[in-house]
């Protein structure tokens, strides 16, 4: 099964990703600080998500088709936060908002239903064992 965030990318086309300016690589973190732009005194935001029509900078996508981060081991600990709704048991209003935002329908329970395939056999034929081996196994399991 694929991920449905794969196919998404909505959250990072909707929300403003601030942080904490030590999250970026210039003062010791991961992400990368040429990617962002300082939001206050001691914030940075990803470049794109502070527009009017939020898209962050790391997006590789076509909402709703495909979706990649082109920084994930290193994005920014708010992205790291967003659940996908139902992928641990419970509905993110976050998710669900950034997809109805760009007209996608939100996830649900069964987004995350593993597709389960059931192969039909033919049956066989066991014969049964003697009644001495069946004696001995009945025995044993007694013990």
């Amino acid at each position: 099964m694929r991920h449905p965030c794969m196919t998404c990318g909505a959250c990072c086309a909707h929300y403003r990703v601030s942080m904490h300016w030590m999250e970026t690589d210039a003062a010791g973190g991961v992400v990368p600080h040429a990617l962002t732009e300082a939001f206050g005194p001691h914030q940075a935001v990803m470049r794109g998500t502070w527009e009017a029509q939020p898209r962050c900078i790391a997006l590789d996508a076509d909402i709703g088709r495909h979706s990649r981060c082109s920084i994930h081991p290193v994005r920014p600990q708010p992205c790291r936060d967003v659940q996908a709704s139902w992928e641990h048991g419970a509905a993110s209003p976050q998710c669900d908002k950034a997809r109805s935002a760009h007209g996608l329908p939100v996830l649900t329970a069964a987004d995350w239903a593993p597709s389960i395939s059931v192969v039909l056999v033919e049956a066989v034929d066991v014969p049964e064992p003697p009644p001495a081996v069946a004696q001995m196994a009945v025995a044993s399991l007694q013990a």
